[in-house]
């Protein structure tokens, strides 16, 4: 029996290693976790895009005029990387873009035009026009590949039809500036633009292009040929193809800091994800949030996916599906050191509005509610009612409101809210990350918008973070 007994023992204790062995570095019950880049000697990740849920690949630009551009390939789902390529260079042009028509088949842009056909192990390099770089990229198929090249005299928009034998220049701003974006929907209709403003768009695969309103943009895409979304900080919408575009409210206010969004991904027609901008409390501590939306930017919501993490902005996003999705970014206060982050269930599941009027029902009273929930980790919602009562110049009822934050020696820690705001009922989150554990006090003082800024009400409570 003792000598059976240790049998079992010894034949538990080996699935039990077995089962940890086989286990996933990362649980599969995690939002997100960190992924890390091997040293690139201070390249920094340019792009990055996964064909499915285990490859992908990223490329970088150099740190200085005279450097070596690298292209990465990962097939773990991005948990480690190796470089495939390198590319000394004594241009200004950096590997800027990468794009994958399936596993194996693949193009990098920059100061050249490579292409893989074997999932990069080899690449060979396309011949461009002469003096031409890839600075915008588009690869509709094999055949069809467009570029921008913002130079002048050489630059402009081009395309080729037969895999790069041969080039095709659609469009030349010589000597004003040349386009540096390209975005083919199809082979008819397209769009390009330049970091100055304007946008334009052809509908005859280039050969014509006529401009259209909506300014500039760092990430474009369609989901059809009417319905597409543009970012450049603010988020835009078309329903028309492009001839009108309407800006979508992003989160704001209180601890949310930062331009918006950089770059997007769209999952569906509904739901979509953007990366950019930051929340900040007190100015020291920053750290990078994610939007999205599931009802085509109607609504937008943030979340910070870890303050562990010390990710100060996310640069860009994607996601292959409702659950595989990266974000990729800069450590906080580093301008070189690549950080990662991939979930396999969807993100989190905590979402923030930042500042947000609720209602604009005239209320009873001055109000400042408790914080909820409360005890709090990391992050509790705070809502208040104001009644203002001055007229501003345009008749509302506005007034001087401020939110603030103290600790328990009294001392400042962060500023919420501090505005003219009109009347009605408005919520706002706090978040504690780069906060101790303890007692902290919020104080709401309203004063009236004009007349001196006669105060008119201040309440000051206390809520509590426990870490």
């Amino acid at each position: 029996m003792k000598k059976l007994f240790k049998i079992l023992l010894a034949l538990f204790s080996f699935c039990l290693i077995t089962f940890a062995f086989l286990m996933p570095l990362n649980p599969p019950n995690g939002t997100w976790y960190q992924q890390f880049f091997p040293d690139l000697g201070g390249r920094v990740i340019s792009d990055i895009t996964f064909i499915d849920s285990l490859n992908g690949f990223a490329v970088t630009r150099f740190s200085s005029s005279s450097d070596t551009n690298f292209i990465l390939r990962s097939t773990n789902s991005g948990d480690s990387w190796s470089i495939v390529y390198r590319q000394y260079t004594s241009s200004v042009r950096p590997f800027n873009k990468v794009q994958f028509l399936n596993k194996d088949t693949g193009f990098v842009g920059g100061n050249k035009l490579l292409k893989t056909t074997n999932a990069g192990i080899n690449w060979m390099n396309l011949t461009l026009p002469s003096g031409s770089n890839t600075i915008g990229l588009h690869v509709l198929n094999e055949d069809t590949i467009w570029f921008a090249d913002d130079l002048p005299f050489d630059g402009g928009i081009f395309r080729t039809t037969n895999k790069g034998t041969n080039w095709e220049r659609k469009y030349d701003a010589t000597p004003a500036p040349n386009p540096d974006h390209i975005y083919m929907y199809n082979g008819r209709i397209g769009f390009m633009t330049r970091s100055s403003n304007f946008l334009y768009k052809t509908t005859d695969s280039g050969n014509n292009w006529y401009t259209i309103p909506g300014g500039v943009w760092l990430d474009i895409k369609f989901t059809d040929s009417l319905t597409g979304w543009k970012a450049n900080g603010d988020m835009k919408k078309t329903t028309d193809g492009g001839l009108n575009w309407v800006t979508q409210t992003l989160p704001f206010g209180g601890i949310i800091f930062g331009t918006g969004i950089s770059g997007f991904s769209v999952t569906n027609a509904d739901t979509l994800w953007g990366a950019g901008g930051m929340i900040s409390n007190g100015g020291i501590h920053r750290r990078g949030i994610l939007y999205r939306t599931t009802n085509s930017g109607n609504n937008w919501l943030f979340q910070v996916p870890d303050t562990s993490f010390g990710i100060g902005v996310f640069s860009d996003i994607e996601f292959l599906n409702q659950s595989l999705g990266w974000a990729y970014g800069m450590k906080a206060n580093s301008s070189t050191e690549n950080r990662n982050i991939h979930t396999t269930n969807g993100g989190d599941t905590t979402f923030l509005v930042g500042l947000q009027q609720i209602s604009t029902e005239f209320p009873d009273e001055l109000v400042l509610y408790q914080n909820y929930p409360n005890p709090f980790n990391p992050i509790t919602n705070i809502k208040y009612s104001i009644m203002p009562n001055v007229k501003s110049a345009t008749g509302g009822q506005m007034s001087n409101v401020k939110l603030i934050i103290y600790d328990i020696t009294g001392k400042e820690v962060a500023t919420l809210v501090n505005e003219e705001q009109s009347t009605g009922k408005y919520q706002i989150d706090f978040s504690g990350y780069g906060y101790s554990s303890g007692v902290y006090f919020y104080r709401l003082t309203v004063s009236s918008a004009s007349g001196g800024g006669k105060e008119v009400f201040t309440e000051t409570k206390k809520m509590i973070l426990i870490k």
